[in-house]
């Protein structure tokens, strides 16, 4: 191509790939190998020393996935990305590198259930604390930084409310702190906001979600916006400090603005081991071919859903931020101006009883665990995602006892529509 920067459907299908240079391949192959062979012995210690890139072993490197990340990395506007297991499994290696035992990040009360159950109970036993903080208060962010703060999380579009979150507002509280903001961009996907674009320093993806799209591969994916200086006042030695494991390489030092990428693979990855398998990252790149469709379908679905059930007499409220009357649609309209997503809440009149009686008498939307699919899903979080959780904290999290979650498929929406008619109806 010329020097035209390509657009995002077309960095979707191409971005990262190209023909297999051995046989001709279009599709990316899918690199079934646990191990590459050495050109010789300097190359291989070349490689183990971090001084040239290559293939080692595929917990720590797959060419299959080598394409992924770099895909996601385009599309996001990051300097490079890091694959995983899951995306709990990144949230996992991204805190590795940032805090030490006893250390805290701030995290935003509106969050994902499993997220936090994760931030409150799994993370103590590494000694990393969490200090919640009100998305719609930017002030309370402000309040919890501490001198042990290193790092602030937030979700672009919350889960299970679909709220959207003032990412740049709380970039400001971050870079005042002197941490890194990172997003969890999964209900957005890159289509509907770039988290880096509004200041950023890391994103996060379960890549299960709406990047994978079909429902039927697990991954994770951290993108480095490669913006944040590791180095400043010695908060994060996992970059900034000589690793002994790699005869003193100063990580910020020798790889500039994708070091955290570079320290999530050589020191999070390699030793935690929670590997993509190429597999998975064969399906999840198939599926991100077809995001910038799929994700105006399910926004446009999604719209049209959260109108009809805004009208029925059974339901109390709707969280939409794509509705003109909801609390965060100048939001929606400044970060996510082409849809506000296809995950979002209602509450039902008639209270907890009536949520689960709700997902049982559903035909065509599938009552399961999960968002992104082109399938549409839906749950009532208080019995199942935030059973974890007591009432208040429940009510905090946006999934009230009254609270039913959709995700909003490809379908056609007056089938969609139909289905929620003859389910509230009876």
């Amino acid at each position: 191509m010329s020097d035209r920067l390509p657009g995002f459907s077309t960095l979707a299908v191409h971005a990262g790939a190209q023909p297999d240079p051995t046989t001709g391949a279009r599709a990316t192959p899918i690199y079934q190998t646990t191990s590459f062979v050495f050109n010789d012995a300097d190359h291989a210690a070349s490689l183990f020393g971090l001084q040239a890139f290559g293939n080692i072993y595929t917990r720590i490197g797959n060419p299959t996935n080598a394409v992924l990340e770099e895909r996601v990395a385009a599309l996001e506007g990051g300097t490079a990305a890091l694959a995983v297991a899951s995306g709990h499994a990144a949230q996992v290696v991204i805190l590795q590198q940032l805090l030490q035992p006893g250390d805290e990040f701030i995290a935003a009360r509106k969050l994902y259930g499993g997220s936090i159950n994760q931030f409150t109970h799994a993370f103590k036993s590494f000694g990393w604390n969490v200090v919640w903080a009100d998305p719609d208060d930017i002030a309370s962010f402000e309040r919890a930084v501490t001198p042990r703060t290193k790092a602030i999380f937030i979700e672009s579009i919350a889960n299970p409310a679909g709220s959207i979150t003032d990412i740049e507002a709380i970039s400001t509280v971050a870079r005042k702190a002197g941490v890194p903001l990172i997003v969890d961009n999964t209900l957005a996907s890159p289509y509907l906001i770039r988290p880096i674009d509004h200041g950023a320093d890391i994103v996060v993806h379960s890549l299960t979600k709406f990047l994978g799209g079909h429902g039927n591969s697990l991954g994770g994916i951290i993108v480095d916006a490669g913006t944040f200086d590791w180095s400043t006042d010695g908060k994060y030695p996992m970059l900034s400090e000589p690793r002994p494991e790699y005869h003193g390489i100063r990580l910020q030092e020798t790889f500039g603005n994708f070091a955290f990428a570079i320290a999530c693979r050589v020191l999070g990855l390699r030793d935690l081991g929670p590997a993509l398998s190429p597999f998975n990252a064969f399906m999840i790149l198939t599926g991100i071919e077809t995001l910038p469709l799929r994700m105006q379908k399910h926004c446009d679905n999604a719209k049209a859903v959260a109108e009809f059930l805004a009208g029925h007499p059974a339901v109390a409220s709707v969280s939409y931020a794509g509705l003109a009357n909801d609390k965060y649609n100048q939001l929606a309209r400044k970060y996510a101006p082409k849809g506000a997503g296809a995950v979002f809440t209602f509450s039902l009149k008639g209270g907890y009883d009536a949520g689960v009686s709700l997902v049982s008498k559903l035909q065509l939307f599938s009552h399961l665990a999960n968002v992104g699919d082109t399938r549409s899903l839906v749950i009532h979080p208080a019995s199942t995602t935030h059973s974890q959780l007591d009432d208040a904290a429940k009510v905090k999290s946006g999934a009230g006892p009254d609270v039913v979650r959709l995700s909003i498929g490809i379908e056609d929406k007056e089938d969609l529509i139909a289905d929620l008619e003859q389910a509230l109806g009876a």
